[in-house]
C-alpha cells in the first residue's frame, strides 16, 4: 500500500502563500497610497522569515534606502518649522524622531506588526511587537515607496505619518519620555506640574495600569500599559497633544 509523500512547499511558494495569508489592504490604507505586491512583499519580510526559506530576499536593503528617504524628509520639514533652533537643536530633534522608538511608535499606529514576514523563532519571542524589527519593516517601507513612486510621494507619507512628532519635537534626545516632554512644555506656558494618578486592574500575572495625568487639578491625558510606567508616559504623550492643540487651556495657570 502506497503512502502519499507530503509535499515541501518551496521557498517561493511559501513566500507568496505567508504574504498571500493576510488581507493587506487596511495597512495600504493606512499609508494612503498604493504599493505593489512585489515591493510590499519585500518590504515585509524580515531576514529570520527569508533564512528560513532557503534564504530568499529580505526587506535590508530597502530599510537602508528608506532611512535616507526619512532622515532628509525629517530634517527638511525641521528645517521649516523651527527657523530660530540652532543645529544642533534640530539634529537632536531629528535624531529623536528617527530613532527605533519613534519609528516603533508610527509602525503600531498603522498596526504594520500584523503584516510583517517572520522566521519561527521571532514569531515565538513576539517579534511583531519588537521595537527593533517594526522600526526596520517601518523604513523598508519607506524605501519600497521611494522605489516605486519617486522621492515626493513617499515624502508625503512620511509627513503625514509623522506630523505630531513633528510638530511636538524637543531636543532632549530622549523620544519616549513624553513625562519630560510635558513637563517642558508645562514650564513653557507657565502652567502648573503634572500630577499622576494610576490604578490597576485585572489577573495579578496580567495586570493592566490606567493612569491619567492632571495639570491644575483637571486630566489632560489618560493613558494604559502593561506597568505604571509605560501607562503614565501614555497619558503624558495625550496631554502633549491636548496641548499641541489647545495651549490656552493651561497657559497661566500656575
Amino acid at each position: 500500500m502506497s503512502r502519499s509523500k507530503k509535499i515541501k512547499i518551496t521557498g517561493e511558494a511559501a513566500w507568496e502563500q505567508a504574504f498571500s495569508a493576510v488581507d493587506h489592504t487596511p495597512l495600504l490604507e493606512s499609508l494612503g497610497i498604493t504599493l505593489d505586491d512585489d515591493y510590499l512583499r519585500l518590504a515585509l519580510t524580515h531576514r529570520s522569515f527569508a533564512n528560513e526559506h532557503g534564504h530568499l530576499p529580505n526587506n535590508e536593503r530597502l530599510e537602508f534606502l528608506g532611512d535616507a528617504v526619512l532622515g532628509l524628509t525629517v530634517a527638511n520639514k525641521l528645517y521649516e518649522l523651527y527657523p530660530s533652533r540652532p543645529e544642533s537643536d534640530i539634529s537632536k530633534m531629528r535624531a529623536s524622531i528617527v530613532s527605533r522608538y519613534g519609528l516603533s511608535d508610527i509602525a503600531r499606529e498603522i498596526n504594520l506588526g500584523d503584516h510583517i514576514l517572520l522566521g519561527r523563532g521571532e514569531l515565538v519571542t513576539e517579534g511583531r511587537n519588537k521595537d527593533s524589527i517594526l522600526a526596520d519593516t517601518t523604513e523598508a517601507i519607506f524605501g519600497a515607496l521611494y522605489r516605486q513612486h519617486g522621492f515626493e510621494p513617499a515624502r508625503d507619507v512620511i509627513l503625514r505619518l509623522f506630523d505630531e512628532k513633528l510638530r511636538t519635537a524637543t531636543a532632549t534626545g530622549r523620544h519616549q519620555d513624553w513625562k519630560t516632554v510635558l513637563q517642558e512644555r508645562l514650564a513653557e506656558l507657565k502652567a502648573p506640574t503634572a500630577v499622576y494618578e494610576a490604578t490597576s486592574e485585572g489577573p495579578e500575572h496580567s495586570l493592566l495600569y490606567t493612569a491619567n495625568v492632571l495639570v491644575g487639578g483637571v486630566s489632560r491625558g489618560t493613558g494604559t500599559g502593561p506597568n505604571k510606567k509605560v501607562a503614565e508616559q501614555e497619558a503624558a504623550r495625550e496631554a502633549v497633544k491636548m496641548l499641541h492643540d489647545h495651549p490656552e487651556s493651561v497657559a497661566g495657570t500656575a
